[in-house]
């Protein structure tokens, strides 16, 4: 009985919001792998659209390699060119791929950067700058 005076009490000063429109707010999207993405561009052209490693054939902010252009065109039915990479979205949009299908970190970098002992060193390059934040 206490319990439904109270309630009864509770409920007489509760209303309805008097505005007719309804206001839903913009959600700030979740980017996991954001980033990663600056620190990887950073190390890899110092944010250089037009970067080109005439020795390995890579191209763009991420250095993309011919190899990772054609796996993703098989992934996603897309039909990039190597030289479509000096597009920093079209970069973003292979790296984000690429990303989501090995979802670790630094799997993500190390296998971004190659095979080997070599990859240790470039993900403790990537960690170095995510931490100083130098990409930004």
């Amino acid at each position: 009985m206490v319990a439904t005076f109270l309630f009864s009490l509770i409920m007489t000063f509760a209303y309805a919001p008097t505005s007719p429109f309804l206001i839903i707010e913009d959600a700030e999207p979740i980017r996991p792998y954001e980033d990663l993405w600056k620190a990887v561009c950073y190390y890899e052209s110092r944010n250089n659209p037009l970067a080109y490693n005439e020795a390995e054939g890579a191209t763009g902010i991420a250095q993309i390699r011919q190899c990772r252009v054609d796996h993703f065109n098989d992934l996603t039915g897309k039909n990039y060119s190597l030289s479509d990479c000096y597009d920093p979205k079209v970069s973003k949009e292979i790296f984000m791929t690429f990303a989501l299908i090995h979802r670790d970190p630094e799997i993500i970098a190390r296998r971004w950067n190659g095979s080997g002992s070599m990859t240790e060193k470039y993900w403790r390059n990537i960690v170095a700058i995510l931490k100083n934040d130098v990409y930004i």
